[in-house]
């Protein structure tokens, strides 16, 4: 059987909202029922494939969103080639 860690702060992690999206973020932490995500993504789907896309485009991407727990259907620690995409895509730094 395999044992899977649970998240922790300064993972990056994927989120399934009531609303359906599916976002990525670093966990900066949870407390008071809400998820503290820095440079949360949504995933989408393109010409190319599955692509990642800014969570809101109103507002500065290095600002620390607060989403309610009360939002989110599930929360899981992001899968490993998902999660470089992410850290090469939100720090140009490729993992």
């Amino acid at each position: 059987m395999l044992i899977e860690t649970p998240y922790k702060d300064g993972d990056t992690i994927s989120l399934k909202t009531i609303a359906g999206e599916e976002v990525i973020a670093r966990l900066e932490k949870e407390e008071d029922g809400f998820f503290h995500l820095h440079k949360p993504m949504c995933l989408v789907a393109g010409q190319q494939g599955m692509g990642l896309a800014p969570y809101m485009f109103s507002v500065s991407q290095d600002a620390t969103f607060k989403i309610r727990d009360t939002a989110v259907a599930c929360v899981l620690k992001t899968e490993k080639e998902l999660a470089s995409q992410y850290t090469q895509q939100t720090t140009g730094i490729a993992v």
